[in-house]
């Protein structure tokens, strides 16, 4: 499979991010200074891996903001689209509309897959770990969405 953006390694800057919520308002990786965040990118909102994942988020938020992490998920979709997507699944983190995968280019989040058979670019589901200063503690690409953040907490100790 040919990646056409490069992966981020443990140590790195994070690559700097403004983009549209569900509800059009700004939001900046920079709002996020002296915090850990978990940044995660997903394909589609409301398809089933997608769902499965953002759910897992949303019932593991609680120890996750516990232990000092905010989850930001980020995908093509529109503010429109994600602000549905967060309302049907009652979701309580922000969701972020990157509609030319130019933030999942620099996080190295986007290139070729295959789904039913096709082969297609896009948003590659995986997730990063920015710490409060900013660098990269925690990636992980070819993310399985099943199962995904309790793996996660287990890495994170959380």
């Amino acid at each position: 499979m040919s990646v056409e953006s490069t992966q981020l390694q443990v140590g790195q800057k994070a690559p700097e991010f403004t983009l549209q919520d569900a509800h059009g308002q700004r939001v900046s990786l920079a709002d996020y200074t002296g915090k850990n965040v978990i940044v995660y990118f997903y394909p589609k909102a409301a398809t089933p891996g997608c769902t499965t994942e953002a759910c897992d988020f949303r019932d593991n938020l609680n120890s996750l903001q516990g232990a000092g992490y905010t989850v930001l998920g980020i995908s093509p979709d529109s503010p429109e689209d994600i602000a549905t997507f967060a309302a049907d699944e009652s979701l309580n983190f922000p969701l972020l509309s990157d509609p030319d995968n130019s933030v999942a280019k620099a996080y190295g989040s986007f290139g070729e897959k295959s789904f039913g058979g096709k082969t297609f670019t896009g948003t590659l589901r995986s997730t990063a770990v920015v710490d409060g200063t900013g660098k990269i503690s925690h990636v992980e690409y070819g993310v399985d969405a099943q199962g995904h953040v309790g793996r996660l907490r287990e890495t994170l100790g959380v």
